[in-house]
């Protein structure tokens, strides 16, 4: 049964907060589904899931070509694993992009710095799986 933001219980939030990599899917022009590896980021508070990237990615693409779509990045560890999905939008926004890297930083480590980075953002609407 799909659930909310609100309704991650605290092993969800605990499971969001390890060091673990996940899928992240867009959809190409095409409507195929784009599935890479990733690193990213849970705001609990606002309820959006962050990838960072760069301009000229794929996943930035897809996203930017596609205002109002959606996108799932989804984590795994043995049993656990938790899918969120909602609406992406590509941000490039300074002050957005650093953020997006700070908290990047304190889940995995420092990225590199990019001129030309960019934050997909997912404002999670749906989440399904256990931990």
């Amino acid at each position: 049964m799909a659930r909310t933001p609100a309704d991650l219980t605290d092993d969800d939030l605990a499971f969001l907060a390890e060091r673990h990599l996940a899928t992240l899917t867009t959809l190409r022009p095409d409507g195929s589904p784009h599935v890479v590896a990733v690193g990213f980021t849970w705001d609990h508070d606002a309820g959006i899931a962050r990838v960072i990237t760069w301009d000229a990615s794929k996943k930035h693409r897809n996203v930017a070509g596609q205002p109002g779509g959606r996108a799932v990045v989804c984590q795994v560890d043995g049993g656990r694993w938790l899918s969120l999905e909602g609406p992406a939008t590509a941000v490039t926004d300074s002050d957005a992009c650093r953020d997006a890297e700070a908290r990047y930083a304190q889940r995995y480590r420092e990225p590199k710095s990019r001129e030309d980075r960019s934050v997909i953002e997912i404002r999670v609407d749906r989440i399904l799986g256990r931990s």
